[in-house]
């Protein structure tokens, strides 16, 4: 298959302005190195809305509602949230987690699966419906997801059957 971020680029011609990014300060903050597939995402894109629906976060964005870090303090939540659901079995091993990456237009979340042992580029994804408990696993990384979910490769029962669009529309996202 492709570079993922090569197949995005025939989906959406990248902008012209670059964004760069205080990785290590990022890193810092959240306590963990991010996969290198979505800094250099981010570094293509920035924060971004696919097709209407996907919003890809960005670190310290300043729309608090497009901030990955705000998104990854709010995810913190969820071990209340097991409390009244089920735990989904991929986050049942000791020192599990998940930190979001990005979301929807109907508040469906995106993650990555933090798993012990495993480097930031073996992260996979896990999608969570809004409003619910449902879960979702695709063994695949965040930018291979957001490709292959544009191009109609990958199939979500939990996405909008809307999403993808038969044109596909980008846009960087405001910030304000």
């Amino acid at each position: 298959m492709p570079n993922a971020l090569t197949c995005l680029r025939e989906i959406a011609p990248a902008p012209s302005e670059p964004r760069q990014k205080g990785w290590e300060e990022v890193e810092h903050t959240l306590g963990v190195e991010l996969p290198s597939d979505y800094n250099e995402l981010i570094r293509t894109y920035g924060g971004s809305n696919w097709d209407d629906y996907l919003y890809v976060l960005e670190p310290s964005y300043p729309n608090e509602n497009y901030d990955l870090i705000e998104w990854a303090n709010q995810a913190e939540d969820l071990e209340d949230f097991w409390e009244f659901e089920k735990k989904p079995a991929e986050l049942e091993a000791e020192g599990a987690r998940v930190i979001p990456w990005a979301t929807t237009a109907n508040g469906e979340c995106l993650y990555w699966l933090v798993q012990p042992g495993l480097e930031a580029d073996q992260w996979t994804v896990m999608v969570n419906e809004a409003r619910g408990g449902r879960w979702e696993h695709f063994g695949i990384p965040c930018t291979q997801f957001l490709a292959a979910s544009l191009d109609g490769q990958l199939q979500s029962t939990i996405l909008s059957s809307l999403y993808p669009l038969v044109t596909h529309e980008f846009r960087r996202l405001a910030a304000v």
